[in-house]
């Protein structure tokens, strides 16, 4: 494991792992969610990689670390990650749209792991997200019109800027690939992906 994938796996434990179990824990007893929430939101923001160290913890204290695949758990757990953390709530439609392609994107990356071996499948698969990647930047770029602050907007062209750094480099994965069937660089890349899609959507959240 590289210090890039710990930096990405420090990135997605919070919003992909731990914000969803708080998320299923409120229906049950809101305050206490929301202490941990806040709990765990100082400290991550104070000490990024707590909410990984965490994780980290727990699966080495179970005898099961050398067992878990983290770049391909985190992947599969975008799948049923429906929490609204990244959701922006103003009511237009612009922001709406912009809220579907960016869970769909992430819907779709988190099928790779069952799909990457059945060539027909993934290569349909890998259309999907193409055409995804497309839609979340036309709907990122129909934003821009809603932002009067010009360091809000330099902001979010930065975040669209890597955005499609990272999407580029992921079509390069395939291509490798295809070559030398290194899934794991795949997983990673599509990691990458979905933390970008959430940088995105927390900056359009401060923007506007």
């Amino acid at each position: 494991m590289t210090m890039g994938d710990e930096t990405l796996f420090a990135a997605m434990a919070l919003p992909v792992v731990v914000g969803p179990i708080l998320e299923k824990l409120e229906q049950r007893d809101m305050a206490a969610a929301q202490t941990l929430r806040a709990a765990f939101y100082k400290v991550e923001a104070e000490h990024p990689g707590f909410a990984y160290d965490i994780i980290k913890g727990v699966l080495q204290h179970a005898q099961i670390a050398d067992r878990v695949d983290m770049t391909e758990s985190l992947l599969r757990l975008e799948g049923i990650n429906n929490s609204t953390e990244f959701q922006v709530t103003r009511p237009e439609e612009q922001f709406r749209y912009l809220n579907e392609r960016a869970m769909s994107l992430k819907k779709i990356l988190s099928r790779i792991p069952d799909e990457i071996y059945d060539r027909k499948k993934f290569l349909e698969t890998i259309k999907e997200i193409a055409s995804a990647i497309r839609q979340l930047l036309d709907a990122v770029n129909s934003i821009f019109s809603f932002i009067d602050d010009p360091s809000h907007k330099q902001a979010l062209e930065q975040r669209k800027r890597e955005f499609v750094r990272y999407s580029r480099r992921f079509s390069n994965t395939l291509k490798e690939f295809f070559k030398d069937s290194g899934k794991q660089y795949v997983f990673q890349s599509a990691n990458h992906l979905i933390n970008q899609s959430h940088l995105i959507m927390k900056t359009v959240k401060e923007a506007c």
